[in-house]
């Protein structure tokens, strides 16, 4: 076994998952994170099909269905809450329709992760990447605080943004494809009886969330709007979150309780709605894994099953190649496109279905939704994220 330092950027969903696997095979993983702790908050993320058997084959999944968010269902409703149309999560099997039957907030799952790899594995918090250079034998790897360090081998786990294929690849703007949308996401106190439910109001072009967290009164507010891209909304929450309140002000239904619960969230999280579209996932010693390489959008609902599944392959393929990055980096990203290509393919439909533009695609969707119960073929509705969930066979490494 030889290239066993291995440096990932990235303390989110990939970079810890990534990390257990390869102490598993006997590598030596450090993860860099630049958050100073694990980070909370996120939206609802589910687990389907392969991603649930890695979490299966990791022995989590007894601790991701305590952490379970208690969903139910999915309901569209109106200014007077009452419901229009709703989508039980089973209607579709497990691994289809809007809602899976599994699952759980991006931050506990990230606190699972964290929590089973913490004791083997060195975490470096509140850093980040700044420069790498590579030659025949590795990596020297600059840091923002820490003094430069050597790996062989550089991963970036750090989501669309990321920091690692900046330096790696070049930039964002070649690789990022801009889906027209903003979404906003925080934890705020509920007045209603959520009793399991997702409750969805819409308007043309603006769509308000409430999910349900299995925490008394507590819930996620999400807020997905089409709008133009702002460069002066990067790193200025203050910014972004006068933004989402211009973009909402007026709408009736929740949207004013949960506004004035945005300015002291602390939690919030907003971003453009992109996905990420790459000729090649690695570049010489340095490899991207989940939203860094091939990141779906939130729209597509298989973000965090893609980056577990690259998770598992990366490490896999790696192991099965003796260290050998040559090797595995192309058996990593033969393993992978067929499946990414599925995944990625779900967003666009999705799009239309949570941020309609227009009245008549409003009232379209909810007699659809209204309907699939009664129909004999529903299972085919739910079959397009049926197969995407399941396009790899995952071998056993």
């Amino acid at each position: 076994m030889h290239d066993r330092d291995i440096l990932i950027s990235g303390g989110g969903i990939a970079g810890p998952a990534l990390a257990w696997w390869l102490r598993r095979h006997g590598f030596s993983p450090t993860v860099l994170e630049q958050a100073p702790a694990p980070r909370p908050g996120g939206q609802a993320v589910d687990l389907r099909g392969a991603a649930r058997e890695v979490v299966g084959r990791m022995g989590l999944l007894d601790q991701v269905r305590r952490a379970h968010t208690g969903t139910r269902g999915m309901a569209y409703v109106d200014a007077a809450n009452r419901r229009l149309a709703g989508l039980p999560a089973d209607l579709l099997g497990d691994s289809g329709g809007a809602i899976a039957e599994l699952e759980i907030l991006r931050g506990d799952l990230a606190g699972i992760l964290h929590g089973v790899t913490h004791p083997d594995v060195e975490y470096r918090f509140g850093d980040a990447v700044t420069d790498i250079a590579q030659d025949g034998d590795g990596v020297k790897v600059s840091f923002e605080r820490a003094a430069p360090r050597r790996f062989d081998l550089v991963v970036g786990a750090d989501g669309q943004h990321s920091g690692v294929r900046g330096l790696a690849f070049g930039p964002e703007s070649r690789y990022v494809r801009d889906l027209g949308a903003y979404v906003a996401i925080f934890t705020a106190a509920s007045r209603l009886d959520l009793d399991g439910w997702e409750l969805m109001h819409s308007v043309p072009g603006r769509t308000v969330g409430l999910y349900p967290v299995g925490q008394g009164d507590q819930a996620k507010a999400a807020f997905w709007f089409v709008s133009p891209p702002r460069d002066d909304l990067r790193r200025d929450v203050d910014r972004q979150k006068r933004f989402v309140a211009d973009t909402f002000a007026g709408l009736g239904w929740e949207v004013p309780r949960l506004l004035a619960a945005m300015r002291e969230a602390p939690d919030f999280y907003f971003d453009r709605v992109g996905q990420v579209h790459m000729d090649r996932w690695s570049s010489g010693r340095v490899v991207l894994v989940g939203d860094a390489a091939y990141g779906p959008s939130p729209l597509s609902g298989v973000g965090t099953s893609l980056a577990l599944v690259g998770a598992y392959v990366l490490a896999g393929e790696l192991a099965a190649a003796g260290g050998d990055h040559h090797v595995a980096y192309d058996r990593y990203e033969l393993a992978l496109r067929d499946y990414v290509a599925k995944g990625q393919g779900l967003a666009k439909a999705n799009a239309t279905g949570l941020i309609p533009r227009s009245r008549a695609q409003i009232w379209l969707r909810n007699q659809a939704i209204r309907a699939l119960p009664h129909l004999p073929w529903r299972g085919l509705v739910g079959g397009g994220v049926q197969r995407a969930a399941n396009a790899i066979a995952l071998k056993d490494y």
